[in-house]
């Protein structure tokens, strides 16, 4: 039974605990003991991944159109106009998840982790406005109106519920919808993820540096502050490409985005999400410490921390593989909560009252 899996079968179990169903937490903890025994145990595609096979170890679910498909970035019209291109992938019924890039990121920051995700999940990787490809409209950067663009974004797309993963910027978003529109998500994914709080000292050194920008900006600024997010290497190609996808950001941008981590502070507001959330930090990171990992893990009642040794800000570039693994574990996890209330909701249904 693959390492990750069992984490998510734990930390479902936990998570059910957390949400008082207690019935449930017990059923996932008989199935976590059986599948620690039974290495073999197998459970229907339709409710969990098959225990015994790691997402990364499928390469014959990914044929070369999976590669074209990965590149061929779609567009989307918002309600309010703004344009935001993305990119799709996997089954269109399977569960849907939709991946948030960080600051002056794309779509493209997904790029390694996209082809170890398992065909069976629908994948969206977005380009919120103002970066890369997508919409750079006039008017407020700060996360309401980003996680307002994903609302739009999926009523456009008739998507009803999602995994929301985010990184950096992109979690900051995610928690902010959780907190504006919680019927609609499924479950958080969270890496190198802030407190939601006026910014941190970091934040605040690199905010003196952007308000200084103007167009064009300094590629060697961009490399350099791509760099700083990292703590092991990453292929040259594709550091490359990130660099680039950061020029494609004007300096108003830049300044916008960054501009409302002084004073925004919805941390309180954490409390009232009520999903499963995966925490995803490297303890190399530069940006966001332990201690704003440990904050979020209070707050978010649900949720659990992953940490990275050795990784930095963006472990999903480190080690798109591992990543791509615990997401798509704790997307099983998730299948399998339902199935798992499915069963006890029917077992409850149909038990017999005594005489």
């Amino acid at each position: 039974m693959p390492h990750e899996l069992r984490e998510s079968l734990f930390g479902l179990a936990k998570s059910l605990e957390a949400q008082q169903k207690s019935s449930e937490a017990l059923e996932v903890k008989r199935r976590f003991e059986t599948a620690w025994k039974r290495a073999d145990i197998r459970l229907t595609s339709s409710r969990v991944m098959e225990a015994g096979t790691g997402p990364a170890e499928q390469p014959s679910a990914f044929g070369a159109s999976r590669d074209s498909t990965l590149h061929a970035a779609r567009h989307v019209n918002l309600a309010d106009g703004t344009r935001l291109a993305y990119v799709e992938q996997g089954d269109p019924n399977g569960v849907p998840v939709i991946l948030l890039h960080g600051y002056t990121d794309s779509w493209r920051s997904y790029e390694r982790v996209l082809p170890h995700l398992p065909q069976s999940l629908r994948v969206l990787a977005v380009t919120q406005r103002g970066h890369g490809d997508s919409g750079k409209p006039d008017g407020e950067y700060e996360s309401r109106v980003f996680a307002r663009d994903v609302a739009s974004f999926m009523d456009t797309l008739g998507i009803e519920r999602a995994v929301i993963v985010g990184h950096s910027m992109g979690s900051t978003v995610a928690q902010r919808f959780a907190v504006d529109h919680p019927q609609r998500v499924r479950a958080l994914v969270l890496a190198g993820a802030f407190f939601p709080r006026p910014a941190n000292t970091e934040v605040r050194k690199f905010l003196e540096e952007v308000s200084t920008l103007s167009d064009p900006i300094d590629p060697v600024f961009v490399r350099d502050f791509q760099k700083s997010t990292l703590a092991q290497p990453v292929p040259s190609e594709f550091f490359d490409t990130v660099v680039g996808e950061a020029m494609k950001v004007p300096a108003r941008v830049w300044r916008a985005a960054l501009q409302p981590y002084l004073t925004m502070d919805f941390s309180t507001d954490l409390a009232n999400i009520a999903v499963p959330t995966l925490l995803v930090w490297g303890d190399r990171d530069a940006f966001t410490g332990r201690s704003e990992q440990d904050e979020l893990s209070r707050a978010i009642k649900t949720s659990r921390l992953v940490v990275y040794e050795g990784a930095g800000h963006s472990p999903h570039w480190e080690e798109p593989e591992r990543f791509a693994g615990q997401v798509a574990s704790f997307v099983a996890g998730l299948q399998l909560e339902a199935a798992v209330h499915t069963d006890v909701s029917h077992s409850a249904s149909h038990a017999q009252p005594r005489p």
